[in-house]
């Protein structure tokens, strides 16, 4: 007889709630991820999405952590003038505090976000440095005791996959230096934050992999206090190889810091044809599957959460900001907040 595991008796309950949904056309009463997983999973929000019952409902049954999408980036907190803004940012993090959800903070410093006040202050040395300084100080001391974890520098590597990125940060304070800096500044506003250097593509392009490995291990050696890396896992039908994860995830893995899967989501691509949409389903799921497998694979320590980047499909970047991609369904829950293949394979695979 054949022993019945806590993964195939979840698989044989999501499988027979699915077969009644078909029956009876209701919604099925899904099993909520984050009591299923045996890792943190998280999702991304922002402010106003928590004005809508049904959405805060979702989030709060299934994750166990959040992520503000864009506002607690620079480009919402840093005014022009130099002052800061906190209130989408605190409510986000008091929504945190009252369910019992871990915060992660996302980013820091992003080579696409340079505001004018910063601008302002280009090839004045010391005055630039030190605003620098004060503003990861302020932002992270902010949420000090509040967010676990930061995204400290987001995606660093060009998408030639061999060079790092220019910007004012570079300009200013050095291609590696800045780097250096931002996560030593960090370490002083929250000792406790795990630091994560953050980006994506490191499944699809080998060379930035590459580059992003060896960029990471020379910044380890210069004393920065990189506490995890996070890999964004922006995947696609069309562009993600099967294997791909695994290999990719096995590579990260290889300098021994947690790893986050920070920004799931797997697009359906520029032109998914005539395919129906059951197979496009199907092979989303099996690709969720390898990504959350090779995951699990990971020595326990070395697993710090997996985070899906939105709740329902509708509320996905991918749509477009005008929902010119209206074929897209990159995540677990579709429109209506009801379970996916994704959904299934994620519940299977991270039960543990």
């Amino acid at each position: 007889m054949r022993r019945l595991t806590r993964r195939s008796a979840i698989a044989s309950a999501l499988a027979l709630s699915a077969c009644a949904r078909e029956v009876q056309s209701q919604p099925i009463a899904d099993t909520p991820l984050k009591s299923i997983a045996t890792t943190p999973v998280g999702a991304c929000l922002q402010r106003h999405q928590l004005d809508d019952p049904a959405f805060a409902a979702l989030l709060t049954r299934h994750y166990s952590q959040i992520t503000a999408e864009w506002e607690m980036k620079m480009e919402y907190i840093l005014q022009d003038d130099g002052r800061f803004r906190f209130d989408r940012p605190d409510a986000i993090a008091d929504f945190a505090r009252r369910h019992g959800l871990r915060l992660h903070g996302h980013a820091l410093i992003w080579y696409s976000q340079v505001m004018p006040a910063f601008r302002a202050l280009d090839g004045q040395g010391k005055r630039f440095a030190d605003a620098y300084r004060n503003y990861i100080l302020a932002v992270a001391g902010r949420y000090r005791g509040v967010a676990a974890s930061w995204d400290v520098i987001n995606e660093a590597v060009d998408d030639n996959g061999v060079d790092l990125r220019r910007s004012a940060w570079t300009d200013n304070l050095g291609v590696d230096e800045h780097m250096i800096l931002a996560f030593h500044h960090a370490k002083e506003a929250d000792p406790d934050a795990v630091l994560f250097i953050n980006d994506y593509n490191l499944e699809n392009n080998p060379t930035k992999r590459a580059t992003f490995l060896r960029m990471v291990e020379r910044l380890l050696k210069a004393g920065a206090p990189i506490g995890g890396i996070g890999t964004q896992s922006h995947l696609g039908l069309d562009f993600t190889p099967p294997g791909m994860c695994r290999i990719a995830m096995r590579d990260l893995a290889s300098l021994g810091l947690p790893i986050h899967v920070s920004e799931l989501d797997i697009s359906f691509g520029d032109k998914p044809g005539a395919a129906p949409l059951p197979k496009l389903l199907s092979r989303q799921a099996d690709l969720a599957r390898e990504l959350a497998q090779a995951y699990m694979d990971l020595p326990r320590a070395q697993r710090f959460a997996f985070t899906v980047w939105g709740v329902r499909d509708r509320d996905s970047w991918l749509r477009g900001a005008n929902g010119e991609r209206p074929w897209e369904h990159p995540l677990p829950l579709d429109d209506a907040g009801q379970p996916k293949p994704m959904f299934q394979a994620l519940a299977e695979v991270l039960s543990g």
